[in-house]
């Protein structure tokens, strides 16, 4: 009788145990609240990146001083050095930095441009930001929009976007008092049968177009100037390619 009562508890035990396991098995197809047996992570002070719905990066943060470029590369980390220009800017002869950024990954995004003067130890100081007064470097189809250069003479901050022969936007900001400002922009762009070109010049408070049709021999042209009002078109609100579609952001 001994004998045949020991199996039977082995095989009740063994059953128990094995209820047990299955009770603490968690299906799949249910949802479940998992624990973590790890220890706390402090997030503290860890670098938070974001993107928004457009890819554009979220959350940017510049240095406002520094002594070098690479001083004033935002957090996160995702642009880096594409154009810098030297020169004096503010009437104050010592020489300040104009630089272009792009995303290390998307060349169809936003390139920040940053002003930095320098001060009398040799330092600089982020004095302005645009992010939208150059235009994106490639488009959707992965088309490279305009060959670049951007330069610092004469107090004048000169940027030239060249798209071919038949695009073309030539540009200068300096500043006024504190303001940097759009102060002329010539350009032109052809199509079949003409070339249209426009230029601006804030000081003088007017605006040329001129029309020029290639289907004739002699390619007569015909110009226009007439007088604008004078207003500010800022660095920061000015994008370069709607100004001359006569669509500037002054927002």
């Amino acid at each position: 009788m001994k004998k045949l009562i020991l199996p039977i508890i082995a095989i009740s035990f063994a059953f128990t145990v094995q209820s047990c396991l299955k009770k603490e098995t968690i299906s799949p197809k249910k949802n479940a609240s998992v624990i973590d047996s790890l220890p706390e992570h402090d997030c503290t002070g860890e670098e938070e990146y974001e993107e928004s719905t457009s890819g554009e990066p979220d959350n940017v943060t510049y240095p406002e001083t520094g002594n070098k470029i690479a001083d004033f590369l935002p957090k996160p980390d995702v642009y880096e050095v594409q154009y810098k220009a030297e020169g004096d800017l503010n009437n104050d002869n010592l020489p300040d930095i104009a630089v272009v950024l792009k995303h290390k990954e998307n060349y169809t995004l936003k390139r920040p441009m940053l002003i930095l003067l320098q001060n009398g130890d040799k330092s600089y100081r982020l004095d302005k930001i645009s992010n939208i007064v150059m235009p994106p470097e490639y488009n959707e189809n992965d088309f490279k929009m305009y060959t670049e250069t951007i330069s610092i003479e004469k107090e004048e901050l000169r940027i030239y976007l060249f798209g071919g022969p038949h695009n073309a936007i030539s540009s200068t900001f300096k500043y006024i008092e504190k303001n940097l400002v759009l102060n002329t922009l010539t350009a032109y762009s052809g199509g079949a049968g003409s070339i249209v070109e426009m230029s601006y010049d804030f000081e003088k408070s007017e605006s040329t177009t001129k029309e020029t049709n290639t289907m004739e021999e002699n390619m007569p042209s015909t110009s226009e100037t007439f007088p604008i009002k004078k207003e500010l078109h800022i660095f920061e609100d000015t994008a370069l390619t709607e100004f001359y579609n006569g669509d500037s952001d002054e927002s």
